[in-house]
């Protein structure tokens, strides 16, 4: 694909940027990337807000969105209009500086943890050995952000909202991150990349099928990480007005809606490299589809079979909350510290035992 690229840029473009300093080259590099990167996470939030109204219209039998712009294609840039010429009232008796970087501290962890996460084999901001530990370390700061707002409201029922969310999201966190222990054992490495490359071949050597149960933990604690139905008892309207941001508005709220949809398509993305194999195809090894010309992309990996993923996994978010009724406090914090931990703790023990018999990823490694 680079190649193709330089193929596309005019000779002596290519040329002055041969001249160009490396430092100064890869500024440039990484730019672009981070421009290109922010932009189609930020559009995908747009439409992922469309998608969902339409998905859920679909299964309650309604329409959705359908006024602004054919079959309301435009209705995202019609809310974002909305929310920022609506007025930012901050409260009088708030804390108003952390009121007003609250928001910022839940948008830029799901933005920062794009850094490290490959949409391809040569596509990555940043390609570094502890990747894994880095989606770890900003997936939980995200938590601050909630906490912080509402302190710094200064209302019962935003402190309340931030409390139930904050000890939500603490107890999946422990869970999500022995899952992530379990694909570290079965990549044997911390560099996302390499844990994508160790899933290449095919459907049976992604990791879903060996760390099924890390897989289903991973995927409904990243569910209650984001605070979705039926784990949105932050934003209980029946009990609590509307959480932590009740006393939000404008463009100051619509950070907290764009941090939700980013984390949302974050856990997807994730979700994806580290069970499904990320930018790999299904089909690779299926060497027969290679002998039909009109099939044999299907056997190649690469940015859409990544976005296939995502977008499988987004649907799943929108499924659950059409379908599934808000879960008691109680019970979400008994699925979490009683049944979740329990069952990461237990099938690192049989990774373990699989490691050492050398069956699944560790099948023809050498004792």
């Amino acid at each position: 694909m680079p190649e193709l690229i330089a193929g596309l840029v005019p000779q002596f473009a290519l040329n002055f940027w041969g001249t160009v300093p490396p430092l100064a080259q890869y500024l440039v590099t990484t730019v672009f990337k981070i421009l290109i990167l922010t932009i189609g996470v930020i559009l995908c939030v747009a439409f992922s807000t469309y998608f969902e109204r339409k998905v859920i219209g679909s299964m309650q039998a309604r329409i959705g969105p359908n006024r602004v712009g054919p079959r309301g294609l435009l209705q995202p840039f019609a809310d974002v209009i909305k929310l920022l010429i609506k007025e930012v009232i901050v409260p009088s008796q708030s804390s108003k500086f952390i009121f007003v970087i609250a928001p910022l501290l839940s948008l830029t962890p799901a933005l920062a943890a794009w850094a490290v996460i490959p949409m391809n084999d040569w596509f990555v901001i940043a390609d570094i050995n502890a990747g894994l530990l880095y989606v770890l370390a900003l997936t939980s700061v995200g938590v601050y952000g909630v906490i912080l707002a509402g302190w710094a409201t200064n209302s019962k029922y935003a402190l309340l909202g931030a409390m139930r969310s904050a000890a939500q999201i603490v107890a999946y966190e422990i869970a999500m991150g022995f899952a992530l222990v379990g694909v570290l054992m079965a990549g044997g490495s911390l560099n996302i990349g390499d844990i994508v490359n160790a899933q290449s071949g095919g459907v049976s050597h992604w990791f879903i099928l060996p760390l099924f149960p890390l897989f289903v933990v991973y995927w409904i604690a990243g569910v209650a990480e984001t605070n979705r139905a039926p784990f949105d008892v932050a934003e209980g309207e029946s009990e609590i007005v509307a959480g932590f941001h009740v006393e939000y508005s404008g463009v100051a709220f619509a950070l907290f809606f764009l941090a939700e949809y980013a984390n949302m398509i974050l856990i997807s993305t994730l979700t994806a490299v580290f069970f499904l194999g990320g930018w790999a195809s299904p089909f690779e090894g299926w060497t027969f589809l290679n002998n039909i010309s009109w099939l044999a992309w299907l056997t190649a990996g690469g940015l859409p079979w990544l976005f296939v993923k995502m977008c499988f996994f987004m649907y799943t978010f929108f499924w659950l909350r059409a379908t599934f009724p808000r879960y008691r406090y109680d019970q979400i914090m008994r699925l979490g510290w009683k049944v979740f931990i329990p069952v990461t703790i237990v099938w690192i023990g049989v990774e373990g035992a699989m490691a050492w018999f050398q069956v699944g990823p560790w099948a023809g490694m050498g004792g």
